[in-house]
């Protein structure tokens, strides 16, 4: 076969070019530590690795919410210890204005304590995540979730509890609801009184007190007035009728199993008036009706029961409340406990992504010096060989 000078000239210009265009590839590996630098090095390689750094950028973003929402958790946490703090507090001073040594001065010193104790308790109800955010207002919480009233606190959020997506199927709650931690508590004795919607006339009743006659049951009771000047009596919880037909005159005290309120004004035929013990109460009710019943003087023999009642319904609801944030507290605790595996699970994942990254994407030193060195001698024997057949000639035959 005969082989023109051109086609000599063209094929080992080729060849040294393929080669010198695989030594660059293989510089360029050994500089990055890349064995892929293109989707075409590696096509099923590169399309792997493609999914693999997916993975793990959503793995660190998962890492990134799990710490915000350890942040915020962590806040929480340390506002509710300084709320189960005030309420022992509160709990101690309850138990100290039993003393009945105590006078009215005293008494009014304490309530005077205790207020401080609720404007506390008020402003930890309305703490902030450290972003602006309140931590118990649901989802609202760009606005101040509790806002004070005469003997309450109002609450201005939502039943919403917000979530971050910790995992790939978990999410945990960023926050607690406000009416959750300190507003729907179990309620232990106190009772409200209320006028029916349709009462025609205008009678308006007080708070009840105990009248020291009996022991308080707490139970539920409907005061029906049968005429401008007559009421019954009747207990709502078992279904009795504790007094019929009994004489009525404005401010007179109504009496009733250990208890008494006043009517004032006047009642017109088929009013009715409500005494209730509601299901919750917050936290917040319980403090202002303890200080509301340390400031009252004490008059005679009811008014030492009355004391008496307050104090137990107190006790009672301050231990309910402290029950309800410890169970918010454990609550709290479990999910930052749960965190705490999730980051131990989300590193360990990092470092299986970055293994199999290495192991797809990432060069062979050895064998690609190895490369190196072959393809540099390739190029020289290319370069030689090229010199010595480029140098035949029928003219130097001649």
């Amino acid at each position: 076969m005969r082989i023109s000078t051109n086609t000599i000239y063209a094929a080992s210009t080729a060849r040294m070019s393929e080669i010198q265009a695989g030594i660059v590839k293989t510089q360029q590996q050994i500089s990055t530590g890349r064995r892929i630098l293109s989707p075409s090095d590696d096509p099923i390689g590169a399309a792997r690795a493609l999914e693999i750094t997916h993975s793990q950028a959503i793995n660190t973003q998962f890492s990134a919410n799990r710490q915000a929402t350890i942040n915020s958790l962590s806040i929480e946490e340390v506002v509710l210890q300084s709320s189960t703090s005030l309420l022992q507090d509160a709990k101690i001073l309850a138990v100290s204005a039993g003393n009945g040594i105590l006078s009215d001065a005293d008494r009014k010193f304490m309530a005077t304590e205790l207020r401080g104790r609720l404007n506390d308790l008020l402003g930890q109800a309305n703490s902030t995540d450290g972003t602006g955010n309140y931590l118990f207002g649901g989802f609202k919480s760009s606005s101040e979730p509790f806002s004070a009233t005469a003997t309450d606190a109002q609450y201005n959020g939502d039943q919403g509890q917000r979530f971050s997506q910790a995992a790939t199927s978990r999410q945990i709650a960023i926050s607690d609801a406000g009416d959750s931690v300190f507003q729907n508590i179990r309620n232990t004795g106190a009772q409200l009184t209320a006028a029916a919607t349709i009462n025609a006339g205008n009678g308006v009743a007080s708070r009840v007190r105990a009248d020291g006659s009996a022991t308080v049951t707490n139970n539920d009771y409907d005061i029906k007035f049968t005429s401008a000047t007559t009421y019954d009596v009747i207990n709502k919880t078992l279904g009795t009728t504790v007094s019929s037909a009994q004489n009525y005159s404005d401010g007179m005290p109504i009496r009733f199993d250990g208890q008494e309120l006043v009517i004032t004004g006047t009642p017109a035929s088929g009013d009715a008036f409500t005494v209730r013990t509601p299901k919750n109460q917050s936290v917040f009710a319980t403090l202002s009706d303890l200080i509301t019943a340390l400031e009252t003087p004490i008059v005679g023999a009811p008014g030492k029961a009355d004391l008496q009642r307050s104090l137990t319904t107190a006790n009672g609801n301050l231990d309910a409340a402290l029950d309800n944030i410890l169970t918010i507290r454990a609550s709290v605790g479990s999910r930052l406990k749960e965190l705490d595996s999730l980051n131990v699970s989300g590193d360990d994942k990092n470092v299986q992504f970055a293994e199999a990254l290495q192991n797809i994407q990432d060069i062979d030193y050895n064998k690609a010096i190895s490369d190196f060195t072959q393809q540099n001698t390739n190029l020289e024997a290319a370069q030689k060989t090229f010199i010595k057949i480029s140098g035949l000639s029928l003219f130097n035959l001649l």
